[in-house]
């Protein structure tokens, strides 16, 4: 019996609910509970069920009430006893129907994905002694609820960050932690809705998801600003009198430009004619390959900019860790609005980045990474040069992606098509823009591809490109 006792489940208690004015006798209705439970699946095979006594005073009837049960279950082969020992479910339920096969989902052999970098590349080590070192240091007033603002450990250590590398004009003070980019434009945008904003611009074209939904969910009115060669249309954002504009100035998505700094200054000067906010999504902007470091616009008019970023793409966006750089008038409606969507981020994981910061690990991993970055990009593009030198890459001097344009009669939406056939999965640029007309091009990923993969992809893509041609997509 020790062996049975060893490999069995030990139910403490069980959920058996008693009607005592029901008409049925009270050893029925337990007989009946356990069957179910049995049969249902919630008491698995071999469980040892709690002793009588245990249970009659769980339930507040006599001792032989729970033996009458327990006797008429097992003389059923439900449960099964042993003098001295536990008396154990001596059956399983049936198994379920089984389902019909889905169809199976092709997964791509080679996938350019943008958006993300190679979590497989995540510090584990220097993180895990980040977490290690809060858990045993942290104050305990650190485990109480956070405030919305977040720990001010991290607010302290990224400001410093910040306005070291990034050129913000960044203070503890004026910073609100969040769950990553998308809740931060989210509380961004409830908070300018409440205050009476009724147009959002976006770049055209851009990732819109995030700031989009967000916008329409808020009952804002969305219109795109379209995006030439150096980033977004200044004359055209002073037309659409806009309450706010998202900008990504240092790496426009998807299309890598650089805002000029004659088109900074024409931003912010529209800004502050229109008593408008900029929301700067530095996107990307750790990663520069062939070209200087560019600084954050939030440094040239912190009253009238909201810097956001997260670490998604710098460590892992499974961490969902955040941050907003905001006026000093949003900071404390933002907060509310933080504590109102989830009572603030966990408070160990934003101490743990702290500690993280403060060591200089989050600048040698980055140090790390640029140079394994750098190498995939060159892969591609010279992958590109050999195999297909009619595409024309552009936005290659940062970031975890480039776009290649396809020529004149080449179709997007074709190319896609075959090169999913091929085993490849690569974005078209047309799903991301809203009105603006422009060239058809080719969103290629390379953060998360070995160099072999890469050139494998484009051999693969060359294939698909072949046969869009041969089916006539290429106009000749």
């Amino acid at each position: 019996m020790a062996g049975s006792r060893t490999n069995s489940r030990l139910a403490g208690s069980l959920l058996v609910e008693l009607r005592r004015d029901g008409g049925v006798p009270l050893h029925r209705q337990i007989e009946a509970s356990i069957r179910d439970s049995i049969r249902l699946g919630r008491l698995p095979y071999a469980t040892a069920l709690p002793p009588t006594r245990a249970l009659a005073a769980d339930l507040g009837v006599s001792r032989g009430v729970v033996v009458e049960a327990y006797q008429q279950l097992t003389a059923e082969g439900y449960l099964t006893s042993r003098a001295g020992g536990y008396t154990q479910v001596a059956i399983s339920p049936p198994p379920p129907p089984v389902p019909e096969p889905a169809e199976p989902v092709a997964t791509p052999r080679i996938d350019f994905g943008y958006g993300r970098g190679d979590v497989s590349s995540f510090p584990r080590a220097a993180w895990l002694r980040s977490l290690r070192r809060v858990l045993t240091e942290a104050p305990g007033e650190r485990f109480g609820y956070p405030s919305g603002r977040g720990v001010p450990e991290l607010r302290e250590e990224l400001a410093g960050y910040l306005d070291r590398v990034r050129g913000t004009s960044a203070a503890p003070g004026n910073m609100v932690l969040t769950s990553g980019y998308a809740q931060g434009i989210a509380l961004l945008v409830h908070v300018l809705a409440r205050a009476g904003a009724k147009r959002f611009a976006v770049e055209d074209p851009s990732a819109t998801d995030d700031a989009r939904a967000a916008a329409e969910a808020a009952g804002l009115e969305v219109v795109g600003i379209p995006v030439g060669e150096h980033g977004v249309r200044v004359d055209a954002l002073d037309r659409v009198r806009a309450d706010a504009v998202a900008l990504t100035p240092s790496h426009q998505w998807p299309t890598g430009g650089v805002l000029s700094a004659e088109s900074r200054a024409a931003v912010l000067d529209w800004a502050h004619r229109r008593g408008a906010l900029v929301i700067e999504d530095d996107y990307d902007a750790e990663y520069r390959y062939d070209r200087a470091p560019i600084g954050a616009m939030q440094g040239l008019a912190p009253d009238r900019v909201a810097y956001a970023g997260s670490a998604s793409k710098t460590l892992a966006p499974g961490l969902r860790l955040g941050w907003l750089v905001l006026p000093r008038h949003l900071v404390d409606d933002v907060a509310e609005a933080k504590v109102a969507a989830d009572r603030g981020s966990p408070a160990l994981d934003q101490l743990a980045f702290a500690d993280f910061l403060a060591r200089g690990e989050f600048d040698r991993h980055l140090r790390r990474m640029r140079p394994v970055y750098r190498r995939r990009r060159d892969a591609l593009l010279a992958a590109l040069r050999e195999r297909l030198p009619e595409l024309e890459p552009a936005g290659v001097a940062a970031g975890l992606h480039l776009v290649a344009w396809l020529p004149p009669g080449l179709d997007e939406a074709a190319v896609v098509a075959a090169a999913a056939r091929h085993g490849v999965d690569v974005h078209g640029v047309a799903p991301y823009r809203m009105s603006a007309p422009g060239p058809a091009g080719l969103i290629f990923g390379y953060s998360s591809l070995g160099e072999r993969a890469i050139a494998a992809g484009i051999d693969a893509l060359t294939a698909a490109i072949d046969d869009s041609a041969a089916a006539g997509t290429r106009r000749r």
